[in-house]
């Protein structure tokens, strides 16, 4: 019997034209008794997909904080890791950023090389993807870890240019990313412009703080959308996407 393929779901769901949402748990900010309400105000949601992943995370906290999820929801769990320590094979699969955007060779593919060891006799789906970091009003907890500058916002056809070339280097996925804590979303037509150039699937995250946000988004483009800080602020946000 053929292994479920989250990759391949998102190519389908692509494909049909329906759209796809994630939510991103950090956790180093995500207290594990809260888990089970959490993913039970999730599981009510048109969420579709459970990120886990941040910038700098405690070892085994990652571990933990999935297998509580597993317990409580059916939804796909897909690594979003910013270091080597944050992948457990408790997760279905792993987003294999490789930023781009920055001229950092340890985000470029040292941290790569590093996981090598642990994923070469994992179970995990490993899904390359390009991740293109753009300027959205103030640092971000990216640049920070990665010492990697955005891209300017205000230069469409390098980001662009940076997505295709992401693309023909091998990437199944395109990620554009204002960051953590990002003061701005990605504006529409930087979203239409890339999708325009790209044959993958476009997600996009960052500083989308409500439904109109995020149907903006969609409109202009974007596949799958990563929304974080709006549920870290204020899980009232729920309610604007109930089934």
């Amino acid at each position: 019997m053929n292994t479920p393929s989250i990759y391949q779901d998102i190519i389908k769901a692509v494909s049909e034209e329906k759209k796809l949402l994630a939510v991103l748990i950090d956790p180093d900010k995500f207290k594990i008794e809260a888990v089970s309400r959490f993913i039970k105000k999730v599981n009510r949601t048109l969420i579709t997909h459970v990120f886990v992943g941040g910038s700098t995370v405690e070892e085994f906290a990652t571990e933990i904080l999935v297998a509580k999820i597993k317990a409580h929801s059916t939804l796909p769990i897909v690594l979003f890791p910013g270091d080597v320590s944050q992948i457990t094979d408790n997760a279905d699969a792993l987003l294999f950023l490789s930023l781009i955007s920055g001229t950092n060779p340890d985000y470029l593919i040292g941290k790569h090389i590093e996981a090598v060891s642990k994923l070469k006799n994992s179970s995990l789906e490993v899904i390359p993807t390009g991740y293109v970091l753009i300027e959205s009003g103030g640092q971000t907890s990216v640049e920070k870890v990665t010492r990697s500058k955005p891209l300017p916002r205000d230069d469409k056809q390098r980001i662009a240019d940076t997505a295709k070339a992401g693309e023909l280097l091998g990437m199944q996925c395109m990620y554009l990313e204002a960051g953590s804590g990002a003061m701005h979303p990605i504006p529409a037509e930087i979203i239409s412009f890339v999708k325009q150039e790209l044959n993958i699937p476009l997600i996009v995250g960052g500083g989308m703080r409500s439904r109109s946000q995020i149907m903006n988004a969609y409109e202009s483009g974007a596949d799958l959308i990563v929304i974080g800080t709006a549920f870290e602020e204020d899980e009232t946000f729920f309610d604007q996407l109930q089934k």
